[in-house]
């Protein structure tokens, strides 16, 4: 079952996984087994008996976690909020003997995820009662965020140097304090800079602009170069995430009659 849940809305799947499980443990569905693919962290822990669990850039099995508690089983339950953490710092942990992670370069994919939801995180993490630092599974509940909204945010952050994610937690850096205190225009300026520093696409649609007579570059310019590298769809959206960012931290602007780059006015 790829994901089976997660169109419906919150009632329905929680009717539907229990309708599900009591067919199982009353052993009428004429099946051995069942594999469930799920970024929903507690429904995994809700349902499986045994769970693998993946990492991504070369996809490869990370942990395996033997789920011991007896069905039905409570989200209230200490031990069932163990194996929860226990998952998020599977997720977040870095050992030396983890795979090396791949450099940041100009084909580095990056997430959809707005400025409103860097900025919301942030300050989350800065504010009562985290002050800084905290537990992922907390805050995720917190904010209602799936684990696979929450991690495209979190990894941008620290791809930034905002926020550092490790061991089930994230902290912010110094930067990200400041950019929690900051006013809008002084975030606009830290953002920037980090994007420079740490986004290779930015800085190098940034430099070809500069570089040019009239300072403007046409979208497919850049998108037929990551078209070289990654897939069409992977691309756009690669595209679409570093012009949002860009835009926010008025590093260029762009056209979206025209759909062209620019360093005139950036908005």
């Amino acid at each position: 079952m790829d994901e089976p849940f997660s169109a419906l809305d919150v009632l329905t799947a929680e009717t539907l996984r229990t309708d599900f499980l009591d067919l199982w443990s009353e052993v009428k569905l004429p099946i051995k087994g069942v594999l469930l693919v799920t970024h929903n962290i507690e429904e995994a822990v809700l349902m499986c008996d045994r769970i693998l669990v993946f990492s991504t850039n070369p996809g490869h099995v990370i942990d395996e976690i033997k789920v011991a508690l007896p069905q039905p089983r409570s989200r209230l339950d200490p031990r069932f909020r163990d194996l929860v953490e226990r998952i998020y710092v599977a997720m977040t942990v870095r050992t030396p003997h983890s795979l090396p992670a791949r450099a940041i370069a100009i084909d580095t994919v990056l997430p959809r995820v707005s400025i409103n939801l860097l900025s919301g995180l942030i300050e989350a993490v800065a504010g009562f009662p985290y002050n800084g630092r905290a537990d992922l599974p907390v805050i995720a509940s917190s904010l209602h965020m799936e684990v696979d909204d929450l991690f495209p945010v979190a990894e941008t952050l620290q791809m930034l140097r905002l926020a550092d994610v490790e061991g089930g937690d994230i902290q912010l850096t110094e930067l990200g304090r400041q950019f929690a205190e900051a006013g809008v225009d002084d975030r606009k300026k830290l953002f920037q800079r980090q994007l420079l520093a740490h986004v290779p696409l930015a800085a190098h649609i940034r430099r070809v602009l500069q570089e040019r007579t009239n300072h403007t570059a046409p979208r497919s310019r850049f998108l037929d170069e990551l078209e070289d590298r990654i897939i069409r769809d992977v691309a756009e959206q690669t595209l679409r995430a570093v012009t949002a960012w860009a835009r926010f931290a008025e590093l260029f602007a762009y056209d979206d009659e025209s759909e062209t780059f620019s360093l005139d006015n950036p908005t």
